[in-house]
């Protein structure tokens, strides 16, 4: 059964806001409370049958760009304009809607939710084999809006999905000295957590589906407005870590643009990022 319900209004589906708060209150502690940072892992949020058509109605990869580097490699991306499907937009709609809002700020006691319009770096997630996505913090101000980046949440797309296929999300502590969560992205399965400078996560081993797999996944984050002016927030883009033991590379790039952006005056900033060698 799952947690909340898509009502519906001719061909339109909706949540309820009832539902949703009453939902969210159910959930609080849980998340609340939970380690390495506030999260947590939902079963079944949304009915089956509904994601199953999202996963089905994916765009065409033909011509399609997508990130190849060391840190994340084939990994795409979608927008709700770029999915031929009237059902994915109304429910990606949805989960930015007031409503859903509710079921989150209930949940994670976190007030004044805004949603992301701009789909920024949400939408649709799809990586191929031998995809990954190394552990990392998200960057935390939206660059269109000006918000503060506060929650993620992932619903998985994929239906008999092996365990030797990987793919496992990964939650780390923040010392980064070891997972403590991993998370099989099988279908209909939800997670919510809190994003901040060292909520550190990622999908950090290569894919080993058959090639004819993939790994899918909704993604949607919500935002806060600051408490406090903008440019008393050092903001970040998504900073990469690695995994002790491992062969994980530092993403110097990253790092030497946030050491631009604290330490050299303003001014000159456009011609020290010219020279960043990464």
């Amino acid at each position: 059964m799952p947690i909340l319900t898509l009502n519906r209004i001719d061909d339109y589906l909706f949540f309820d806001e009832d539902e949703c708060r009453a939902a969210g209150r159910k959930l609080a502690a849980d998340y609340q409370n939970a380690d390495p940072f506030p999260h947590i892992v939902l079963d079944e949020l949304i009915d089956p049958a509904i994601l199953r058509s999202v996963a089905e109605r994916y765009p065409s990869l033909e011509g399609q760009t997508f990130f190849d580097r060391d840190q994340e490699r084939f990994k795409y991306q979608f927008k709700p304009e770029a999915v031929p499907s009237g059902l994915t937009r109304n429910l990606l709609a949805e989960l930015n809607g007031r409503a859903f809002l509710a079921f989150l700020e209930e949940m994670t006691g976190i007030a004044g939710l805004i949603s992301d319009p701009y789909y920024s770096g949400a939408g649709l997630h799809i990586t191929r084999a031998g995809g990954h996505l190394s552990v990392h913090a998200d960057f935390n101000v939206h660059g269109d809006m000006k918000v503060e980046r506060r929650l993620n949440l992932l619903v998985y797309l994929n239906e008999n999905w092996e365990p030797g296929y990987r793919g496992e999300l990964e939650l780390w502590d923040r010392q980064m000295k070891g997972c403590v969560r991993s998370i099989a992205p099988l279908l209909g399965k939800a997670v919510v957590f809190n994003t901040s400078l060292d909520s550190f996560h990622g999908q950090p081993d290569p894919l080993a589906c058959p090639p004819d797999r993939d790994r899918r996944s909704i993604a949607t984050y919500y935002y806060t407005a600051f408490a406090e002016g903008l440019e008393n927030i050092p903001e970040r883009s998504t900073t990469f870590q690695t995994r002790p033991g491992t062969t994980d590379r530092t993403d110097w790039r990253t790092r030497t643009s946030h050491f631009i952006k604290d330490w050299v005056p303003p001014r000159l900033q456009r011609y020290a990022n010219r020279l960043n060698p990464f």
